[in-house]
């Protein structure tokens, strides 16, 4: 679905990504995994278009898709659910899901509000409710359901379960687990390697803006020296 090929991206004088090549298959769950300031969401913003990548490329199936702006990415069926969450805080739940509504790229319409409801019944309790007053894990659980009502065919989560009490992590892993099961491809970032690995078909190691280690999740896992080596376990 989605090739990443040589991806080279500054910030100013830093050079970031360093010839970063990935491929995000259809249906395929991956997790990308690193330590703090390795590149991962760089990649995540150059891939959605708010990063420019200054060489390499970047190809939605057999289209090249490099320099496209972020909303041109997400109308070829991606969807975003960023660090920080990005929530609309002045809108309801309700308005913060049906304002992004919409049929996928095939006219699939899998993903409909009360779909959403149902896997996040939380935020059926509170469709009144303004962004702001929601706690952390609602927010994320907003976050994502505003991103399937778009109807993706990849979904990109930056930082899934970051600072979010146990009980509502595992609520998150227990959502992805079943996104994964619809066919949907996902690229996942979180800090919490071991999750990630138990949750995705296959894996990414970023170290200083190049990819080190990639393989089959289950086999990553078990490369203990790998993970201590890259990821400082």
């Amino acid at each position: 679905m989605l090739y990443v090929d040589q991806l080279h991206a500054h910030y100013g004088d830093s050079h970031v990504l360093r010839g970063v090549s990935l491929s995000l298959p259809a249906g395929v769950s991956t997790g990308l995994l690193g330590r703090n300031g390795m590149g991962k969401t760089t990649l995540i913003r150059t891939l959605m278009g708010y990063v420019r990548a200054t060489g390499g490329s970047l190809r939605w199936g057999d289209r090249e898709v490099t320099g496209f702006a972020p909303e041109r990415i997400a109308r070829l069926g991606v969807g975003y659910v960023p660090e920080g969450r990005g929530i609309f805080a002045n809108l309801s739940v309700r308005e913060n899901l049906v304002m992004c509504a919409r049929a996928g790229v095939g006219g699939e319409q899998h993903w409909s509000l009360e779909r959403v409801l149902h896997t996040f019944p939380r935020l059926a309790e509170r469709l009144r409710h303004g962004g702001q007053q929601l706690s952390g894990g609602e927010q994320q659980m907003l976050a994502i359901g505003r991103a399937l009502m778009t109807n993706p065919r990849l979904l990109i989560l930056d930082e899934a379960t970051e600072g979010l009490a146990p009980l509502v992590v595992a609520e998150i892993w227990r959502v992805i687990s079943e996104i994964r099961a619809t066919g949907i491809g996902t690229l996942i970032v979180d800090r919490n390697y071991r999750a990630v690995l138990a949750h995705t078909d296959r894996a990414v190691v970023m170290e200083k803006g190049r990819i080190v280690m990639e393989g089959a999740s289950a086999e990553l896992a078990r490369d203990h020296d790998g993970l201590a080596r890259w990821l400082g376990v």
